[in-house]
Order: structure tokens, then C-alpha cells, then sequence
């Protein structure tokens, strides 16, 4: 799905210009493009809609820039945004120009379709191993999801990349062998007990289990002093053929935003 949004040239930077720019309802944003790298405000109410519109995809949008010195249509992948994690505000969006006849590699959502697997209904347990796909295609045909049908699995079978309907135009890049989705035996109240029993052992063996955490607080976005010269080197989105490293991201903002958080 494609999505319209204006957006205006901005030329103030660092974390000063973008604090003022919140409080006036709005939200900073950097466009990197084919050489150049520019800064952005963004209405919010029109970003929100694309945001829920296209539940966790890549959205294509086509930028229509006002104060640009060139180009002022351009097309875009909206690969970025940071939110406040109190007020739930938007605190910023990277947005990457592409060119439409130049492949894209995105992540797109899975959907299952065909109703409850057969060895759901059994009594089976159904495992999503794989949430969103790694894929390769023309801007022109990024699809808002890919269709997974799990419907004729029975308990012990699953559905690896490899066996993914095969679309026009879209390359899969993610290991062949990888499971998507899966149906498990149901556990036994023999093993359940068996493993709240192991648990409960654990810790009389004198070693206190160890608790592994993950976690990342994204800071906000590419912003700050340096950001107009950064445009040479700006970055097109992961494409084929290999581009060359983007314009490093502005640092003025990123510090506030995580000492916000």
C-alpha cells in the first residue's frame, strides 16, 4: 500500500529546533536520500494513520516537499520511528528515498490464513516461529503481508520458508530451512510434572540460576548540528546490488530522547 504525505523542509537542527517543534504539535524527521540528506516536518495526525494502517509493514509513501531546491516528489520507505514511552508521542521518523526501479529488502508481516490447522484442533499446540519475512522485490509490488496457509498441519508437522508459495517478482531471503510454522504434541501430565519438577530442584544445587535480560531503549533519531552536510553520503534503502553506506545520522536529539527515557 502506497500512502501520501506532505511534509516540510526544515533548516534549524540539534535538539533546540526539535524540542520547539514538539511543542508546536509537530514532528522532526530526516529524509535520506540518493546524495543528499534533509531534514523534515512532519504533521503527526497523517504519520499516526499510516503507522496503524500498515501494522508493523514497511510503508511506501510518496513525499510531497515543500521548501525542497529540488526533486519536490519523491518516493520513500518510512523504516523508522521513535515514540515517547510515557506520553506515547511520536519523537521522530527516518524516512529513506528509493528509486522504483531499483530492488527493496524489507520485512514484511506473516498472515495465516485457512482457519485452525488440522492439528490444532486435535489438540495441538500451535507455534509462530517466524513473526515477518525477510524479502527482495521491486517497490511496485512490496505486498503489505505475506499469506501463510497452516490449515492441513497436522500434530508434528510445520511449514519451513522453502515451502512458502512461490510470488511473482518477490525473492525470499531468509534461510530455506527455517521454520515459519509449526503444530506440537500436546504436553503430557507426565512431563509437565516432570519439568515442574526439575524447576523446583534447580536451585538446591547450590548455584543460583542465572536470569538473562534483552532488552533496547531506541533513542531518538538522526538529528543535530552536522546533519546538513551529511547529505553526500545518504543512504538508499537495503537494496540490490549493494548502495553505499548512508550519511551517518544527526546526534544532537538522540541524547535528549534517552535521557528523556
Amino acid at each position: 500500500m502506497k500512502f501520501d504525505l506532505a511534509v516540510t523542509v526544515r533548516e534549524k537542527t540539534g535538539k533546540g529546533a526539535a524540542r520547539q517543534l514538539r511543542r508546536e504539535g509537530k514532528v522532526p524527521g530526516v529524509l535520506y536520500g540518493q546524495g543528499e540528506c534533509l531534514l523534515l516536518t512532519i504533521e503527526p495526525d497523517r504519520l499516526v494513520k499510516i503507522l496503524k494502517a500498515q501494522a508493523g509493514g514497511a510503508a511506501l509513501v510518496s513525499l510531497t516537499l515543500t521548501g525542497a531546491k529540488s526533486k519536490p516528489n519523491r518516493t520513500a520507505l518510512l523504516r523508522d520511528f521513535q515514540v515517547d514511552p510515557v506520553e506515547g508521542h511520536i519523537l521522530h521518523a527516518d524516512l529513506f528515498e528509493i528509486s522504483m526501479d531499483k530492488p527493496i529488502r524489507v520485512k514484511v508481516p506473516l498472515h495465516l490464513t485457512g482457519g485452525v490447522p488440522a492439528g490444532v484442533k486435535e489438540g495441538g499446540i500451535l507455534h509462530h516461529n517466524m513473526r515477518e519475512l525477510h524479502i527482495e522485490c521491486l517497490p511496485g509490488v512490496l505486498p503489505d503481508f505475506i499469506e501463510v496457509d497452516a490449515s492441513g498441519l497436522a500434530i508434528a508437522q510445520g511449514l519451513h520458508v522453502k515451502d512458502l508459495t512461490a510470488r511473482d517478482g518477490i525473492r525470499y531471503l531468509d534461510d530455506p530451512e527455517q521454520m515459519v510454522v509449526s503444530v506440537a504434541a500436546p504436553m503430557t501430565d507426565a512431563k509437565l510434572e516432570s519439568l515442574l519438577a526439575s524447576g523446583a530442584a534447580a536451585p538446591e544445587g547450590g548455584k543460583e540460576p542465572e536470569v538473562a535480560t534483552k532488552g533496547k531503549v531506541v533513542g531518538e533519531g538522526a538529528e543535530g548540528g552536522d546533519a546538513a552536510k551529511a547529505g553526500a553520503a545518504a543512504a538508499a534503502p537495503d537494496a540490490k546490488g549493494g548502495d553505499k553506506k548512508g550519511a551517518s545520522a544527526p546526534k544532537g536529539e538522540k541524547k535528549e530522547a534517552e535521557k528523556k527515557k
